[in-house]
């Protein structure tokens, strides 16, 4: 049995022993281990050499059985914070009851946690996103830092694939409607698959749909929707205020983020091509967890075995992105 002694103890299991088995007086017995008369007594009228319970025998509280079943009825029932279950408990029960008294006894009982006893709320889950076939493209801005090479910090356009995961990323100095459209014009031509619609949000860059404070319909007359109407893309936007629509190419946009955060770029062309390989990598060589453990364009290659009709091209690996 492990017997933890305090720093100052006087006597120990084996001292003990020796006082229960010796013969001699008390007071020779004490002088000998240096301890007081009552202690030899004390070992000498028990039969183990181990310390008692510390525990006391009779709570120290004055609320009887019958008071204390009530204040924790009233506890559970209207989930009575400390301070307000005194007052009703002194004002209605025992009016001698402390404060740490009621604490103690509704720790006794277990009921000591207010919050454990609240109903628990269910968490909002998020709604998957409603599954589509290759085609269907997010496309969001994501500002980069300024570099110390740089007189002005430059953006990153992203579009990524909602059925395979697929991205797309280039980098413009600004964010207008015209980097826009080259962006997606180069978006056409780069993806494999047959773009069907686009997601975006209300940004100038795309839509001339948000005016200042007031809210319109869109016109057609952007020069992304125009582009969008000539390669046959429905052009959709998130609602007002509702960034949550776009959120696979915000989630992405957090790895972009990481990737910033945990590198030290030497110079905008150091941060550019850093960029470039991790979505390389993000494409060939990451396995992700909403596509079966398969990489983007695993899954891709998987669809144009199955709709070879909604690819332009066969999808293919790109050599170097190790490097």
């Amino acid at each position: 049995m492990l017997i933890s002694l305090h720093k100052q103890a006087t006597t120990t299991p084996k001292i003990r022993a020796a006082i229960q088995a010796s013969t001699d007086p008390a007071w020779m017995v004490a002088e000998r281990y240096g301890i007081s008369e009552q202690t030899v007594w004390k070992w000498r009228k028990r039969d183990s050499v181990h310390d008692l319970s510390h525990t006391p025998h009779r709570l120290q509280t004055t609320l009887s059985p019958a008071q204390e079943a009530v204040a924790v009825t009233l506890r559970k029932t209207l989930l009575l914070p400390l301070d307000d279950l005194l007052a009703v408990v002194r004002e209605f029960l025992n009016p001698h009851v402390s404060r740490s008294g009621l604490d103690r006894c509704m720790r006794r009982h277990g009921v000591g946690n207010l919050r454990e006893l609240k109903p628990k709320e269910a968490k909002q889950t998020h709604a998957s996103f409603k599954a589509y076939e290759p085609g269907y493209l997010h496309i969001d801005i994501k500002y980069l830092p300024q570099m110390a090479d740089e007189d002005r910090r430059r953006y990153l356009f992203v579009a990524i694939d909602r059925a395979t995961r697929w991205v797309f990323v280039r980098i413009y100095p600004t964010q207008t409607a015209a980097n826009a459209r080259r962006f997606l014009r180069d978006l056409a031509r780069a993806a494999p698959m047959k773009i069907t619609r686009v997601l975006t949000d209300n940004g100038k860059a795309f839509t001339d749909r948000l005016f200042g404070l007031r809210k319109r319909a869109a016109t057609g007359q952007h020069e992304f929707d125009q582009l969008c109407t000539d390669l046959g893309i429905e052009h959709r936007l998130t609602p007002p205020m509702r960034p949550q629509t776009n959120g696979m190419v915000e989630r992405f946009n957090g790895r972009i983020e990481d990737v910033l955060q945990s590198h030290r770029f030497q110079s905008g062309e150091d941060l550019e091509q850093t960029i470039l390989r991790y979505v390389t990598l993000y494409n060939q060589q990451l396995p992700q967890a909403a596509l079966a453990s398969r990489t983007p364009l695993q899954a891709m290659k998987d669809w144009h075995k199955l709709r070879p009709e909604l690819f332009k091209k066969q999808p293919y690996y790109v050599t170097g992105c190790d490097t």
